[in-house]
C-alpha cells in the first residue's frame, strides 16, 4: 500500500484530527513537520518555545501510536517533494489554515501537487465554523459578532469525535532532523523558566486542563471569568488552541457533556463556547479581509494621528512601568508566563492606543512575540477592536480607566500585589491609584514613587482630552 504524509502545522494532536485517520485508514503513514518561517508568519519567541515543547510531546504520541514524526526545515515545498521522493507517497494531508499567508502556502502546494500528480487534500479542524459556510442572508461576511454567533448556533452539528488507536510506518523511515536542530528555544537570555513554570504543553495536558475545568472552574464562569486574581477564572486553553493541541471540536463536545450531566452548568457552559465563538468569528474576518494585520477594517482609522518616533512610553508600557498597578500587573504577567488574563488584556491595549496614543500595531507586535498563545487571528482582531478600528469594535471614546477596572475587577488586589509586590504592603484603599496615598501611608509602606515603583506616566484627564480630539479628527 502506498504511504500518505500527514503535515503537521496548528494541529499537533493526535485527537480528533481528520487528516492523520483519514491517512491512517488508507495504509502506511508518514508524519511530518516542516519549519518554514515562510508559511505563515514567523512566530515569536514565546511561541516557538511552546511550538517546541508541543514538538516533543506530538513526537512521543506518534512513536507511541507506531509512526515518527519527521522533522525538517526550510521551504515547506521542497521539503514535501524530497519527502515524496523518499517514500514515494503520493498524497499529502493536512489541516486548512486561515491565515492569509499560510493559505497562499497551501494554494502553492496544491499547485504543485497538480504539476507533479500527488494529491494535496485538505481537512477542516482549525475552526468549529469555517469561515467559507457562514454568510449573512445578502451572502456577505459577518462583521459584527452576535448575529455572526447566532447563524453559526444554528449550524451546531459535530459528529463524534474520532482518534487514532494505531499507525502503520513505512518499511524504510525517511531522514528526520533533531528537534534541537529547529532552534526554537532562545540563545543567550532565557526569560522561559517562568513560562514552563506556567505552562506545560502538549496534547495530554491540554485533555487534563480542559477536564480539570469543567470539573471545578466552569460553574462560576460568568461571574468570574473578568477577575484576573480568582483561580480558575478562565480555562487557560488559549495557548493549546492555538497549537492545535486540542480541537474546537473536542472543547464543544466535552462541554456539552458537562452541560447535559449538570443542567446548573448550562448558562456558564454557553459563555464558556461563546469564546470559541469569538474565535471563529476573528478567523471569519482575517479570512474575508486577509489585510487586517496591517490595516484598520474602518478606513478612516488609516489617518488617525497615532504619536510617531521612539517612544520611552512604549517601553514603559512594555516593562510594566507605567504607574498604574494593574497596567503593569498585566505586561508583568506577559513578561513572566508568556501569558495575560483577558480582562487585563483589554486594560492594557486601551491604555496604549488611548492614555498613550501609540498606535495598535506596536502592542499587536509586542504580543506576538511575548504571548504563548499569540494567535494570528484573534491577536490582530482583538487589538483593532480596542482601538476602535475593527469589526464590532469598541467605540474609540471608550476608554478604560485603569483605577476603576482595578477596583472592580481586582478589589482584593490579589493579581495586582502578585505581579507587582513592591505594593503589598500598600492599603487597599490606595492600591490602585498610590500616587493618592499620604506620604506617612507610602513610608509606612516601604514605596517610594519615582524611586522603588514610578509615579504614572501620563495625566489621565489631559490624556483622555488628547485621545477623545484625535478621534474626532478623523471623523472631521
Amino acid at each position: 500500500m502506498s504511504p500518505t504524509l500527514v503535515l503537521f502545522h496548528t494541529n499537533l494532536r493526535v485527537g480528533d484530527n481528520p487528516a492523520l485517520t483519514a491517512a491512517a485508514e488508507l495504509g502506511p503513514v508518514v508524519p511530518i513537520f516542516v519549519l518554514d518561517e515562510g508559511f505563515g508568519r514567523p512566530i515569536g519567541n514565546a511561541s516557538r518555545w511552546w511550538l517546541h515543547r508541543s514538538l516533543q510531546s506530538l513526537a512521543k504520541s506518534l512513536k507511541g501510536l507506531g509512526a515518527p514524526l519527521i522533522l525538517r526545515q526550510g521551504d515547506l515545498i521542497d521539503a514535501v517533494k524530497e519527502l515524496v521522493e523518499e517514500t514515494g507517497a503520493p498524497r499529502v494531508f493536512l489541516q486548512h489554515g486561515y491565515d492569509p499567508s499560510v493559505q497562499k502556502g497551501e494554494a502553492a502546494l496544491h499547485d504543485w501537487g497538480v504539476k507533479s500528480d500527488v494529491e494535496i487534500k485538505r481537512f477542516a479542524g482549525q475552526v468549529l465554523f469555517p469561515p467559507e459556510t457562514i454568510r449573512t442572508q445578502q451572502d456577505k461576511p459577518y462583521t459584527v459578532f452576535s448575529p455572526f454567533w447566532r447563524t453559526c448556533l444554528k449550524q451546531a452539528s459535530f459528529g463524534p469525535l474520532v482518534r487514532c488507536t494505531a499507525l502503520v510506518p513505512v518499511a524504510k523511515q525517511p531522514g528526520s532532523l533533531d528537534l534541537d536542530a529547529l532552534n526554537l528555544l532562545p540563545n543567550g537570555f532565557d526569560w522561559t523558566p517562568g513560562l514552563s513554570d506556567a505552562f506545560t504543553p502538549g496534547e495530554a495536558h491540554a485533555l487534563e486542563t480542559l477536564d480539570a475545568y469543567l470539573d471545578d472552574g466552569l460553574r462560576s464562569y460568568k461571574e468570574m471569568r473578568d477577575h484576573p486574581g480568582h483561580s480558575p477564572g478562565t480555562s487557560k486553553l488559549s495557548a493549546h488552541l492555538r497549537f492545535g493541541e486540542i480541537s474546537p471540536r473536542t472543547i464543544w463536545h466535552r462541554t456539552q457533556d458537562a452541560m447535559a450531566r449538570n443542567p446548573d452548568l448550562a448558562r456558564d457552559g454557553e459563555w464558556f463556547l461563546r469564546e470559541l465563538g469569538w474565535r471563529d468569528f476573528s478567523y471569519n474576518l482575517l479570512h474575508h479581509f486577509p489585510s487586517l494585520p496591517e490595516k484598520p477594517l474602518r478606513p478612516a482609522f488609516d489617518d488617525f494621528p497615532w504619536t510617531e518616533g521612539p517612544s520611552t512610553d512604549l517601553a514603559a508600557w512594555q516593562k510594566g512601568l507605567t504607574g498604574f498597578p494593574i497596567v503593569d500587573a498585566g505586561m508583568r504577567q506577559l513578561w513572566q508566563t508568556g501569558w495575560m488574563h483577558n480582562r487585563v488584556r483589554m486594560i492594557v491595549a486601551s491604555f496604549l492606543v488611548k492614555e498613550l496614543l501609540i498606535h495598535w500595531r506596536e502592542g499587536e507586535a509586542w504580543f506576538w512575540d511575548t504571548l504563548v498563545d499569540a494567535d494570528p487571528a484573534s491577536n490582530t482582531a482583538s487589538w483593532q477592536w480596542v482601538a476602535g478600528c475593527g469589526a464590532d469594535a469598541a467605540p474609540y471614546f471608550r476608554i478604560f480607566n485603569p483605577v476603576l477596572q482595578g477596583e472592580k475587577f481586582d478589589a482584593d488586589g490579589a493579581y495586582v500585589t502578585r505581579f507587582v509586590p513592591e505594593l503589598a504592603e500598600l492599603p487597599k484603599k490606595y492600591l490602585h491609584k498610590p500616587w493618592e496615598a499620604p506620604a506617612d501611608i507610602l513610608a509606612e509602606a516601604g514605596l517610594r514613587l519615582g524611586e522603588n515603583y514610578p509615579r504614572p506616566i501620563v495625566d489621565r484627564k489631559q490624556a483622555r482630552t488628547r485621545a477623545l480630539e484625535a478621534f474626532q479628527s478623523i471623523k472631521a
